[in-house]
C-alpha cells in the first residue's frame, strides 16, 4: 500500500499503523480521529506520518481502515462509500459484523468493503497503549467474502496474514452469534465482577491489599472503553442475551452444587470443565 488512512487512532488502530510501518506494508499513513488529543500523540509517537479531514484522507489512500467503535463505524462506512474512488478499498475492525454489513448491504460501491475483526485487544485504550505486535499470533475474521470484490479481499487478507496473524472467514451472522460466546459474554461476566467487588467491598484498600491474581485477570476486562463496549452489547444484543442466559443456567447449577455442599459433584464438574485447557492449547 502506498497510502493507508486510519480512521481512530486508539489501541487497535494505532497498533494497526504501527504493525504497518514495522513491517514495511504502507509508505505513508494517514490519521484521522476527532479526538485532538489522539491525533497530538499519534503524530509525536510516530504512529502516523500526517493528520487530516476524512474526505481528503479518503481520496489520498489506497486503503481506508475504520478502527472507532462501532455505532460510528456505520456511519462513517456510509459517507465514504459515497466518494470513495474505484480503486481505493475500505475495512473495518469492528467486534461486530450483521449490523455494519446490513447497514451497506445496498450500496453501490459495498464491493469496495471488507468486514473484519482481528481477535487482538488489550483492556487499556489510547495511542500510548498501542503497540506493533498486538496482532502477532492471533486470529483475524473476514465476513462476507463474497459481497466484496476479489481485491479487496486478497489485499486485506496478505496485510493480516503479513502481521503475523491467522485468518479464516465466515458469514457476519455466524461471526456475531460465535463471538458472543467466546468474546462478549467474557467482558460481561467481568463487569459485572467488578461491579459487584465495588458495591459489596466498600473498602477500596480491601481491594487493592487482598486482590490476588486470579480476580485481577478475571476483572481485567472490567477496565476496557466504554465507549467501544456499549454499542457492541447493543448491535450485538440477541446472541447477547442467549449467552448471558446459558451463562446464569451454569452459575445456578453451581451454586446448587455449594449449597448442598456436594463436593463429588463439584469435582466432577470442574475437572470436565478442565479440558478447556485442552481446546485453548491447540
Amino acid at each position: 500500500m502506498k497510502t493507508v488512512t486510519i480512521i481512530g487512532l486508539g489501541l487497535i488502530g494505532g497498533s494497526f499503523a504501527l504493525a504497518l510501518k514495522k513491517t514495511a506494508l504502507a509508505e505513508k499513513i494517514i490519521g484521522v480521529d476527532t479526538n485532538t488529543t489522539h491525533t497530538k500523540e499519534a503524530l509525536e509517537l510516530g504512529i502516523v506520518d500526517e493528520i487530516c479531514d476524512l474526505q481528503t484522507a479518503v481520496l489520498k489512500s489506497n486503503l481506508v481502515v475504520l478502527a472507532i467503535p462501532i455505532n460510528a463505524a456505520q456511519k462513517i462506512l456510509l459517507q465514504i462509500l459515497d466518494f470513495i474512488p474505484e480503486n481505493t478499498y475500505v475495512m473495518d475492525m469492528g467486534s461486530t459484523k450483521a449490523g455494519i454489513c446490513a447497514v451497506v448491504k445496498n450500496h453501490a460501491n459495498r464491493k469496495n468493503f471488507v468486514a473484519t475483526h482481528p481477535i487482538a485487544g488489550t483492556e487499556n485504550s489510547g495511542p500510548k497503549a498501542a503497540f506493533a505486535e498486538l496482532f502477532l499470533n492471533k486470529v483475524s475474521i473476514i465476513c462476507d467474502t463474497e459481497l466484496s470484490c476479489e481485491k479487496a479481499v486478497k489485499i486485506v487478507k496478505k496485510i493480516y496474514q503479513n502481521l503475523w496473524t491467522n485468518v479464516i472467514t465466515m458469514s457476519s451472522e455466524a461471526h456475531d452469534e460465535h463471538i458472543a460466546y467466546v468474546s462478549h459474554l467474557s467482558h460481561i461476566t467481568s463487569f459485572a465482577l467488578g461491579q459487584t467487588v465495588l458495591e459489596i467491598e466498600k473498602d477500596e484498600k480491601n481491594i487493592f491489599d487482598m486482590a490476588g491474581s486470579g480476580f485481577e485477570s478475571t476483572v481485567r476486562l472490567a477496565k476496557s472503553s466504554p465507549a467501544m463496549w456499549t454499542p457492541i452489547f447493543i448491535q450485538n444484543r440477541e446472541n447477547l442475551l442467549k449467552a448471558i442466559v446459558a451463562y446464569q443456567k451454569q452459575i445456578e447449577k453451581m451454586k446448587t452444587m455449594i449449597e448442598k455442599s456436594d463436593s463429588e459433584d463439584i469435582y466432577a464438574y470442574l475437572e470436565n470443565v478442565n479440558t478447556i485447557r485442552r481446546i485453548l492449547k491447540k
